[in-house]
């Protein structure tokens, strides 16, 4: 199984960059992080799932330290399809859209009428918000056990903007691992939603399933790569991995593990995934991993060498 990601296409430039062995804010529970550099203050901004009397946590980055922003909450209202009572806010996702000036959250919730997610969209002039919520969820199958993790990308290569997330067939499972192994099993694609390039809010057209797993995008030029973790997020076995293509739409080609065990024992950790990525200036990487706290984000660099990524230190 696989918990979703990012996608993000990588040009084709190499950039040196060091792994952290160690969380980048210790003893912070922050899971499901997210990364943005903000094109107003040309800060890095990271962004978490609900914990610590937030419903979506931030950190900003200065001069290679992050430090919390413990009196913000840049989602306070979610929007009112979402539980009230349980929110459950997950998997934040910040882009800046140049045409509007307008930052836009794509976010995922629990729905006040049933015990599944969908994705939502709030809209704020500032990258830390307060962001507005609209009423009614971006995508939300409930027939199919909803829709979680999604994340927002710009093709500049063609001038197209996308909403990429993941169909939630585990919600509907009846057992075994992920609680989706037994039979029948549901599926749980990946799927990429078409919207304009002015707002990143109105749709074109249907949801079109790119891989049979979960995602982060991102591009230039030459090769887009697909973020994804596979085994169950319960399991020491989960990891980060990631998938290639020509095109935005795929097909999308596996490629090798590249945070794992192996690391995770170097480097004084346990089950990491969930990652994102900016490649803007410092091409650097977000996941989360196990720690005493809960679920601590780590970061790692790494470059881009002729389609291939490769950790750095």
């Amino acid at each position: 199984m696989i918990s979703l990601s990012r996608l993000i296409l990588l040009g084709a430039a190499v950039i040196n960059f060091c792994f952290a062995s160690q969380p980048k804010i210790e003893a912070l529970d922050f899971a499901d992080p997210s990364i943005i550099l903000d094109p107003k203050t040309s800060h890095l901004f990271a962004f978490a799932l609900k914990g610590n009397g937030k419903n979506v946590q931030a950190l900003t980055g200065i001069d290679g330290q992050w430090l919390p922003l413990p009196d913000v909450d840049i989602l306070p209202v979610p929007g009112m399809w979402v539980n009230a009572t349980h929110p459950n806010i997950r998997a934040p996702d910040v882009h800046y859209i140049q045409q509007t000036d307008t930052y836009i959250l794509y976010y995922t919730a629990l729905h006040t009428d049933s015990p599944y997610y969908c994705v939502g969209i709030a809209t704020a002039s500032k990258v830390t918000g307060p962001f507005t919520a609209f009423h009614h969820p971006f995508a939300c199958p409930l027939e199919d056990g909803g829709a979680i993790d999604a994340s927002g990308f710009y093709d500049e290569e063609f001038r197209s903007r996308w909403v990429v997330y993941k169909v939630d067939g585990n919600s509907k499972g009846l057992g075994g691992p992920c609680g989706n192994g037994d039979t029948p099993g549901f599926e749980t694609p990946i799927v990429m939603q078409r919207v304009s390039s002015a707002d990143g809010i109105t749709p074109f057209g249907k949801p079109i399933p790119i891989l049979l797993r979960d995602p982060d995008i991102d591009g230039e030029f030459a090769v887009y790569v697909l973020f994804y973790s596979s085994h169950c997020r319960s399991q020491p076995e989960y990891d980060v991995r990631y998938a290639t293509a020509k095109h935005v739409l795929g097909p999308y080609t596996r490629q090798s593990q590249l945070i794992g065990a192996a690391n995770a024992s170097k480097n004084n950790f346990t089950a990491p995934g969930g990652a994102t990525a900016v490649m803007d200036v410092w091409g650097t990487m977000v996941f989360h991993a196990n720690c005493g706290a809960g679920r601590c984000m780590h970061q790692a660099d790494f470059a881009v060498d002729g389609g291939k990524v490769k950790l750095q230190g």
